[in-house]
């Protein structure tokens, strides 16, 4: 589990239109969001993610820097950007298992006859101030529930208005 007020793990993973995502590299004006996402087979997944490929003008306009990750291999991962239509959202891929868990991510099997891959990170949103520390962290074992971004967005707008201090400072790693 991540905590509240502490350095985010080490990330770098390739991106689908080339390059790479380096985690502070580029930091943003005011926060960075990590959206992290099981993958190709997931429609929930892909829902979020064109729901976030449609708010990137938003986004951009609060000072935000958004990226989305999965273990994804890179053929399934830029199949599923061309086909859900991700343009200019910045998505990594091949992201590390040891990664995953750094950051606290749940891991799945495959379900028998799916077309899961055999191991995938579930769901996980961070927000992270622009020195790379946890402002916001958020994990799921299961896909069916996600942080609104359009919500998301307006209440980080509140947070930079207001010098709201990130919660659960007082948290201990187990």
């Amino acid at each position: 589990m991540l905590q509240p007020c502490k350095p985010a793990p080490a990330l770098t993973v390739p991106l689908t239109a080339g390059g790479t995502y380096t985690l502070g590299e580029t930091p943003p004006e005011s926060f960075e969001i990590l959206v992290f996402y099981r993958g190709k087979h997931c429609p929930i997944c892909r829902d979020y993610l064109q729901a976030i490929e449609a708010l990137l003008d938003d986004v951009a306009a609060e000072g935000v820097r958004i990226a989305a990750f999965s273990m994804d291999e890179e053929t399934r991962a830029k199949t599923s950007v061309a086909d859900w239509g991700i343009t200019r959202l910045p998505v990594g891929y091949a992201l590390p298992e040891a990664v995953a868990r750094a950051y606290g991510l749940y891991i799945s099997s495959k379900r028998e006859g799916s077309a899961e891959p055999e191991r995938f990170s579930e769901p996980g949103l961070f927000v992270l101030d622009p020195d790379g520390v946890v402002f916001f962290a958020q994990t799921q074992s299961a896909p069916f529930t996600r942080p609104d971004i359009a919500t998301l967005l307006r209440n980080l707008k509140f947070v930079k208005e207001n010098n709201y201090p990130a919660r659960g400072d007082l948290t201990e790693a187990a």
